[in-house]
């Protein structure tokens, strides 16, 4: 193998520290990929497809429930 580095008094084998610099690379790419990724915003909720009336008046209210505890929790 090749020559070892003595880092905060400790032996410290070249293929480690090649290995700790390639893994910090690729976790720093993976942070900034996943940073940049854009929140699909959505103009209008898709349709409510009901079979009856009541189902669908169940489904708004259901949505208008949902959508207040959400803004409520954040």
């Amino acid at each position: 193998m090749g020559g070892s580095y003595l880092i905060a008094g400790r032996n410290v084998q070249s293929h480690y520290l090649a290995l700790a610099v390639l893994t910090s690379f690729g976790l720093g790419i993976m942070a900034v990929r996943a940073k940049s990724k854009p929140k699909i915003q959505y103009s209008s909720p898709p349709p409510i497809n009901s079979s009856s009336a009541e189902e669908e008046a169940f489904i708004k209210e259901f949505l208008k429930l949902a959508d207040e505890k959400k803004k409520e929790n954040h």
